[in-house]
């Protein structure tokens, strides 16, 4: 099951929950990779992380929102160049190791391959990239509630992501939670949502999130096996070609070419 563009642009953009639900992640966000700090670096997104990147488009060195084709495309940013792009799972119109900061949001649980798609997302990351993943709680009333975008796919618990990214070679190298309000649009939640937050952080096993989250490296292996052996020349090999010293009284007593002729 997919997301439709439609649907995930009319929640972040003209839904107050939604805008609500994008300031909480974007604070998060932004708190764990200050977008001064991404300068010369290449940010990207998968799935609908669009609205989490704008912050760094003034800052790093290219900002791309890639789009999966079963959920649409739309133009990113409004009103200025476009940086977003239709792809699939496992195929980015992105080199080798070229990503530096990638986040995952609504790509992860509606994916019909995850595990392809982590494969790929670690393929893009370069060396010291970090990636971020943003998923539904699975004990959280979010993934449980029909009317957001956390409502539909897969959802997750905290292990259950880390068991999955760490067979695409992924460590997690920090983990947390985010939205404790509930999906309810009564503006008591929507206006009290940054005191939730904020209490959310300190009894996270009272209060109970609606979003995982999990910070994650690509794992590199050391070569196994016989490495090259290097031949290191020894002195003798250096000045075999070259004509050993004599003591100057011995060159002194030696007869000289005229002499012998």
């Amino acid at each position: 099951m997919h997301h439709d563009i439609t649907d995930l642009r009319r929640f972040y953009y003209q839904r107050a929950l939604g805008r609500v639900v994008q300031r909480i992640l974007r604070a998060r966000l932004c708190a764990l990779w200050p977008p001064e700090g991404t300068k010369g670096m290449n940010v990207a997104g998968y799935g609908f992380a669009a609205p989490m990147l704008r912050p760094y488009l003034a800052h790093a060195r290219r900002v791309t929102a890639l789009m999966p084709g079963p959920q649409g495309v739309m133009a990113w940013p409004a009103g200025a160049p476009n940086h977003s792009v239709l792809c699939e799972d496992r195929a980015w119109p992105v080199d080798t190791g070229s990503i530096d900061r990638l986040v995952l949001l609504h790509g992860l649980e509606t994916s019909d391959q995850p595990s392809v798609l982590l494969a790929e997302a670690a393929r893009a990351l370069g060396p010291g990239g970090r990636m971020l993943v943003m998923v539904p709680n699975r004990a959280g009333l979010w993934a449980a509630s029909e009317r957001t975008p956390f409502g539909f796919g897969r959802s997750y618990t905290a292990g259950q992501l880390e068991s999955q990214t760490r067979k695409a070679g992924l460590v997690t190298e920090w983990h947390g939670a985010a939205v404790y309000i509930p999906p309810s649009d009564r503006r008591f939640w929507l206006r009290s949502a940054e005191i939730w937050e904020r209490t959310g952080t300190r009894i996270s096993r009272v209060l109970i999130a609606g979003v995982v989250l999990a910070e994650l490296s690509k794992q590199v292996h050391a070569p196994v096996g016989p490495g090259v052996r290097v031949h290191v020349p020894s002195p003798l090999e250096v000045f075999g070609g070259m004509v050993r010293p004599r003591p100057e009284g011995e060159r002194a007593l030696e007869p000289r070419k005229t002499d012998r002729q």
